[in-house]
């Protein structure tokens, strides 16, 4: 694992422990409060044996077991249906009982909740709002006895303070039939070294540098919103960016030796993610659905026209209120050339939706299989719906909405950190005097930063301005929803398609969108399928989240990793299901081989 990939427990950071008083379960216990859940997973010791919060470091199949195919044959060679419904029993509960074996692990918080009184530092959008920055204590409390309980009664009386409601609390208890559970995802020791590998760290606290520098870059992020992504390397934005972010030891995207370079702004930092254009290909090669054609081009929004850059606005979204604005659309189709662009694209979404159409991209480039699939060599079979088009295009879905519930779990019951449109809103109050009316304060970094000054001489104030005119999404930030499909879904392609294969003819989007030219850059020939599908990952995320303003860059890299581990899960737990016999390996996130084998 490369050395920028590892999120480690920093020992000088403020961490949440697990608490003795009940009532402050959702402080960061990350105990679930259903009694059955509890019943099911019960308490397990030996955390040093965490072979799970699966994808990240265990490599090999949780199931170990072979099955044999034709055990109990008639005479014509069939399973008899009372032995085959026996091993179709026996590979449900091995699976179970794998999963069963995965310790649950501590789930950290930054401490931010238990730190302000006033929850400033906490999510509380939509709930009853006592004024800027100042949840209703008593609303607050509506959410955490009902996140305590489980009760879905509870959740009934959770106080709001306008008619915009809270996004899917419960969809954190949702159990699953495969995979890890959701509470069994979080911090686990790695078996090939002695430090701590985190699925789910601790997110930045409040006060923290490493909280103003992702705050910083959201700020920037706003002002290039509307810049090509081509014009980077000549904006004189995106140098100002470029020169600032190099200054700040705490920012966590790519450098090129040491230094943070315009065509580098708002790209992630796993293996691909640097070579050739911004844009991944699978975002813009044109592709057929059926023999439907599929140009890719979008409707987009109007160049800048942002929202809630002024104070009533900002206080009556988070009160949950509406300002009554949708966003305007530009009449031209163009193809995603630019922040604004992946706003648009994610705001409406399917979740799953690029990488489905990654999948057909993949189909038209020609690209071949994992070299580990049993069909890639067969003289007299192809696969269907088991290792052919169907089981690709369902796995896609199925996958997305698991490892969505392993991200509400986290959301909701563990970190409940609030959105960068409320960290706008405390620099808001902290530069115009009113810092005093609340309790929490914020580096330095970014009150004196340039990208503050340069946003307030653009909006007239210091928040964060938004793509959207309701802002961010009613339900916290950290782990992104949009990040986790992202992680489970690429891993899925992964697994079925051969992420060496280097992709032909790479494009690039003209500055205005309207067309697509060849991409004659050095490292062309270095445009892999892995790469490609790393950057359509971050691509997405980043759109709904830097671009837009509403998440934060490590909402999003955490999230990729959770979604992986999902996949892999997954993915370990279905091996067992297929008649084939197989072994895939394929490269994970942080650049090590995942294998999953039924052999």
């Amino acid at each position: 694992m490369g050395e920028k990939h590892l999120h480690r427990i920093d020992k000088n950071a403020p961490i949440q422990t697990r608490v003795a008083n009940p009532n402050d379960l959702p402080d960061g216990s990350g105990m679930l409060p259903s009694g059955s859940r509890r019943k099911f997973l019960g308490n397990v010791s030996g955390l040093a044996v965490v072979a799970a919060t699966v994808g990240a470091i265990s490599l090999e199949p949780l199931l170990s077991s072979k099955h044999s195919v034709a055990s109990a044959a008639d005479a014509n060679g069939r399973l008899r249906g009372s032995e085959r419904a026996e091993e179709a029993a026996e590979i449900r509960i091995k699976a179970a009982k794998a999963e069963r074996s995965v310790p649950i692990p501590p789930h950290t918080t930054n401490g931010d909740e238990g730190r302000y009184d006033d929850k400033c530092g906490t999510y509380t959008k939509a709930l009853l709002q006592d004024g800027p920055g100042r949840v209703n204590l008593n609303a607050y409390q509506s959410l955490k006895t009902a996140l305590h309980s489980g009760n879905p009664e509870d959740f009934e009386n959770i106080i709001l303070g306008g008619r915009r409601k809270l996004t899917n609390p419960q969809g954190g208890l949702a159990f699953d039939l495969e995979g890890t559970d959701s509470q069994q995802f979080g911090n686990a020791p790695s078996p090939r070294n002695q430090e701590t590998v985190v699925i789910v760290p601790p997110a930045p606290a409040l006060a923290s540098a490493a909280y103003g520098t992702e705050l910083i870059e959201l700020y920037w992020a706003s002002l290039l919103r509307d810049v090509p992504f081509t014009q980077y390397p000549t904006s004189p934005v995106a140098a100002q960016a470029a020169g600032e972010l190099t200054g700040l030891p705490d920012y966590a995207g790519p450098r090129n030796g040491g230094q943070v370079t315009p065509d580098l702004l708002f790209r992630g930092t796993f293996p691909g993610e640097t070579v050739g254009p911004y844009l991944s290909q699978f975002f813009i090669t044109p592709t057929f659905f059926g023999q439907q054609p599929i140009s890719q081009q979008q409707v987009t929004y109007q160049q800048n026209v942002d929202y809630l850059t002024d104070p009533s606005s900002w206080a009556l979204i988070q009160n949950g209120g509406s300002t009554g604005l949708q966003n305007q659309d530009d009449p031209q189709l163009r193809f995603e050339h630019s922040g604004r662009d992946l706003s648009a694209w994610t705001h409406t979404d399917v979740l799953y939706q690029g990488y489905f159409v990654a999948f057909l991209v993949l189909n038209t480039i020609g690209a071949p299989a994992n070299p580990g699939s049993m069909y890639s060599n067969s003289r007299t079979q192809i696969g269907f719906g088991t290792f052919g088009g169907p089981h690709f295009t369902g796995m896609l879905g199925e996958v997305a909405c698991r490892a969505l519930g392993r991200s509400w779990y986290q959301k909701w019951f563990v970190h409940r950190r609030h959105r960068p449109e409320s960290g706008g809103g405390i620099v808001q109050l902290i530069k115009t005097g009113q810092g005093s009316g609340i309790n929490c304060g914020l580096n330095n970094n970014v009150l004196k930063s340039q990208a503050l000054q340069s946003s307030f001489n653009k909006y007239g104030s210091y928040l964060l301005s938004q793509a959207f005119p309701e802002g961010s999404p009613t339900h916290p930030s950290y782990p992104t929803g949009h990040g986790v499909v992202a992680g489970a879904c690429i891993t899925i392609l992964k697994f079925f398609f051969d992420g060496n294969f280097v992709i032909p003819n790479p494009l690039l989007p003209t500055e205005d969108g309207l067309s697509l030219v060849p991409y004659t850059g050095s490292d062309r020939n270095q445009i892999t399928v892995n790469g490609e599908l790393n950057k359509l990952a971050h691509n997405i995320t980043f759109g709904h989240g830097i671009h837009a303003g509403i998440h934060w860059r490590s909402d999003s890299d955490v999230s990729m990793i959770l979604g992986e581990a999902t996949a892999i899960s997954f993915l370990q737990d279905q091996a067992e299901t297929f008649n084939e016999k197989f072994t895939v390996h394929f490269t994970k996130l942080d650049g090590t081989t995942a294998t999953i084998s039924n052999q």
